[in-house]
């Protein structure tokens, strides 16, 4: 009895670790594991694997578009300095958009930064020192930034700062020039096509024609956003996947609906793209999607003047700072409708 109780235990684990994995998300089971592994990045990669090569990195600061791999590279030095049980206790990585404040630099940080290391693990290089990740730093207070600065040149000798954002001129000067700087470019076209095809087939999808293209668009060189995108897809309508099931997932307008939009607003006809523009508030979109649909759809028209695009693209700008400020939604999508309705229907002066 006592072995097939202890089997029983082995089976449920087991089944329990394929349950754990089949729930894992994409991006994480996807994630390269070595530096070497980062797509598109050349030479962030290359030198990054040069400074590895003594084992002694410099504070780093990581910049550039999200889902670009800047994550990425920061997890994969710490695998490969420290592998994945000291990495438990040598790394410390905390989002800076949810924990900014200069009370978490003054507690959580400098707890971690001031510690001593121990010894290391055979096997890998395990230098004299921690590494602590700060994703999204760029949103942290100035006060914070400072705090942080101090701590980078107390505790240099123990602990090496890796500071990730996607704005570098939100950083302060006296962190940016204390760090390496690497910029991450937004992935291309083919990069993100190639990861998709083997995750796609890794998971055992069929993507149809235009699934591919249709992600590259919504995801806009994000890798992260395509791969979360790709996954909701598939657990949503199952492994046979197309653009137009990326685009609902993803929550795009029909382009024919921001076509005849823009088609009314030229008319003149304001009665009729009023009512369009309520119907697609109404099915549930949210109006900044509306707004920046259309703003992209004028902006490679070829139905205006650059003179009306410009005239309606200020228009848009004010209309989404009054939105993000928590101005009434139809109230600010009718007034910009109609601004651009006058717009389009009025010559420009030569």
């Amino acid at each position: 009895m006592g072995g097939e109780e202890e089997q029983m235990d082995v089976d449920h684990q087991h089944h329990a670790h394929v349950q754990a994995k089949k729930k894992e998300p994409w991006v994480d089971k996807y994630r390269p594991k070595k530096v070497s592994d980062v797509a598109y990045q050349t030479e962030v990669v290359s030198a990054l694997e040069k400074a590895m090569e003594t084992h002694n990195l410099p504070h780093m600061l990581f910049y550039g578009p999200p889902g670009t791999g800047k994550t990425t590279c920061a997890l994969a030095i710490c695998k490969q300095l420290y592998g994945p049980e000291l990495g438990k206790k040598r790394v410390l990585e905390l989002n800076a958009s949810d924990e900014r404040g200069i009370s978490v630099v003054r507690g959580k940080i400098k707890s971690f930064a001031s510690t001593t290391v121990g010894e290391g693990v055979p096997g890998y290089p395990c230098p004299p020192y921690k590494i602590l990740i700060l994703d999204e730093a760029d949103s942290m207070t100035n006060d914070a930034q400072s705090a942080l600065r101090r701590m980078m040149e107390t505790y240099s000798r123990v602990t090496r700062f890796f500071i990730l954002c996607n704005y570098v001129s939100k950083i302060i000067d006296p962190i940016s020039s204390r760090c390496a700087k690497f910029r991450f470019k937004s992935l291309d076209g083919g990069t993100m096509h190639e990861r998709i095809n083997f995750i796609a087939k890794g998971e055992n999808l069929q993507l149809a024609e235009g699934t591919l293209q249709a992600l590259e668009h919504v995801s806009a060189g994000d890798m992260r956003k395509a791969i979360t995108l790709l996954q909701s897809a598939a657990s949503l309508f199952g492994p046979e996947l197309t653009g137009d099931r990326i685009r609902e997932v993803a929550g795009v307008i029909p382009d024919e609906k921001i076509e005849e939009l823009l088609q009314l607003c030229v008319a003149g006809d304001s009665q009729k793209s009023q009512a369009l523009a309520e119907d697609i508030l109404k099915d549930g979109f949210p109006c900044l999607q509306i707004l920046e649909q259309f703003g992209y759809y004028l902006a490679d028209s070829d139905l205006l003047e650059d003179e009306m695009k410009a005239e309606i693209c200020l228009k848009l700008g004010e209309v989404e700072k009054k939105l993000v400020d928590g101005a009434d939604e139809w109230l600010q999508l009718s007034h910009c409708i109609s601004i651009a309705t006058i717009v389009c229907s009025t010559k420009p002066e030569k």
